[in-house]
Order: structure tokens, then C-alpha cells, then sequence
């Protein structure tokens, strides 16, 4: 089943951001490191073409750590310098920074040598809803100047911030890309938060969620929901309708659904990544 749809402010962004790209000497791709492939906009590669790129996988505290750092020599063997940050409880963002002036250190060289004194790097932070961008962007500037939530699409205007560090970012809308193919696809994005609670049925979140961690994670399963190794045996969706009954709600399975996609996302499960390296490889070949 293919998701289709395109809100009028994401086809204006997009626009945008072609258009102001000439301005900019670095782009910053930030990802969610649970999902750093579906996180991804496909048509990025296209929209930002040749510029200068860092991937940022952000939320690692809510990532598994052995998956991120795969995920990172993954997108440099692409040679794109990739970043593992945690921009919720790190004000430390020196390093990253200072990595990121690295990536256009020969661009300002030039500048400097052509007179320009006090250059000012121009970056472009952009990125799927709901990754993390606006709480890197208050980072950098060192207050809160872009507007965080827990929801997709709460920045809906491209506006150049300055920062403490020598150089001012341009924010940009959350910019999904029209069509998406592969349902897994979907249900990562929507199992994250990503996307709108309201294109997925949650049962059918919940019961990918399942599947998903009964493979990767069962023991994190097991631990939060009491269940035995023949509990984890139950095939979907026995084994949804059996936790519903088992946490007292009796035949409401979209309740436990939900309970189910918001112990995910608040990390009551612990740290997971529903992308794996291998599998994104062997699809792609």
C-alpha cells in the first residue's frame, strides 16, 4: 500500500529550499537515529545535488548505539561525514560545530584570501518532521528561538538564525516527499512519530512494532510485558489480542495499540533502531 499525499506548505518548502541553496555553503541533513534510512527524504539527493553535506543522526539516546555507529560508517563509506548526537540533554555542541566548519574550512580559506574578513559560514538544517531539527537549531543559537514539539510539522517557515559560532543556519519546514512506496516504511515513520497518528490504523503500528522487536528485541518485550519465551511464540495478531487481555482491557486491542506505539516512543522498551544496515543494503542491491 502506497501513502500519497503532499500538504501545500511541503511543496512550498521545497521550492524554497531549492531557491535558497545557492546561498548556502553547507547543507545539514538531520536524521532520527531510529530510523536513519526512513528518515531520509529520497528526494533530497536530487534537491540538494552537489553542496556540501552532513548527516546528523539525532536522538541516539532513544537509539540503539551498536545500530547508529553502523549507520554511521554506512554514510561515510557514501562519504558523507556522519554525526551521532543526542541534542535533547547535550548543550555541548562544540564539537559538532567545530566539525562542521571543518567540511567548508577550504570554501572560507577562500573567501579570506579574496578580502572577506569575519566570514560567516551559511548553513541549511533540513530534514523529515518530527527528527529533532528546531532542538539542534536552539543549540546552536544557545536559546530557544525555533519552535520545538513532539508533533510532525511544527516549523512551517524558513527563517536565518544566527548563532555563537561564526555562522547563521537557515530552519526549513519538515519536507516528507509525496509518495511513499514501502509500507515498512510508513509504519517506521509512523511508530516514531514522524508522520500523523491518523494515516495508520495504530493496530497495524502496533502490530509491526511487535513483529519488530520479537525479532530484534525480545527480551525488552519480555521484560516490559512479563511474557514468557512461549508468549513470544504467539503469532500476530494472538499475540496483540493476548497483551490486551492481559493488561486488563479486556477486547480493546486499539487501546493496548496505542499503550503498545507510546511505550515505544517514550522509551519504556529502552533503545531500538528499526532500520538495520544489512537489510537497507540487501533491499538496495
Amino acid at each position: 500500500m502506497a501513502l500519497q499525499w503532499y500538504p501545500g506548505h511541503m511543496n512550498k518548502a521545497k521550492n524554497q529550499v531549492q531557491d535558497r541553496l545557492k546561498l548556502v555553503d553547507v547543507v545539514i541533513e538531520i536524521v532520527d537515529a531510529r530510523i536513519p534510512f526512513s528518515s531520509r527524504n529520497p528526494m533530497l539527493d536530487s534537491i540538494i545535488n552537489n553542496k556540501k553535506r552532513v548527516i546528523i543522526l539525532n536522538k541516539s539516546d532513544l537509539a540503539d548505539s551498536t545500530s547508529s555507529k553502523k549507520w554511521q560508517d554506512y554514510f561515510e563509506s557514501k562519504g558523507i561525514n556522519t554525526y551521532i548526537v543526542d541534542s535533547k540533554h547535550s548543550n555541548n555542541m562544540n564539537n559538532l560545530i567545530n566539525n562542521i566548519k571543518k567540511e567548508v574550512a577550504q570554501k572560507v580559506e577562500k573567501y579570506q584570501k579574496a578580502g572577506v574578513k569575519n566570514y560567516r559560514i551559511k548553513a541549511m538544517c533540513i530534514g523529515i518532521p518530527n527528527v529533532g531539527k528546531s532542538t539542534i537549531l536552539n543549540r546552536f543559537a544557545g536559546k530557544n528561538i525555533a519552535v520545538t514539539g513532539n508533533k510532525p510539522g511544527v516549523t512551517k517557515n524558513q527563517n536565518w538564525i544566527k548563532t555563537k559560532f561564526d555562522f547563521d543556519i537557515i530552519d526549513t519546514p519538515g519536507i516528507l516527499w509525496p509518495k511513499i512506496e514501502d509500507e515498512k516504511i510508513g509504519l517506521k515513520l509512523a511508530l516514531t512519530g514522524a508522520i500523523k497518528d491518523s494515516i495508520f490504523h495504530a493496530d497495524d503500528v502496533a502490530l509491526f512494532a511487535l513483529d519488530y522487536f520479537k525479532k530484534y528485541y525480545p527480551d525488552k518485550l519480555k521484560k516490559v510485558y512479563n511474557l514468557s519465551d512461549e508468549n513470544l511464540g504467539y503469532e500476530n495478531p494472538e499475540l496483540l489480542l493476548f497483551l490486551t487481555k492481559k493488561s486488563g482491557m479486556k477486547d480493546d486491542f486499539d487501546r493496548m495499540s496505542e499503550k503498545i506505539m507510546m511505550d515505544i516512543r517514550k522509551g519504556v522498551l529502552g533503545r531500538y533502531t528499526l532500520d538495520q544496515v544489512d537489510e537497507v543494503e540487501n533491499a538496495i542491491n
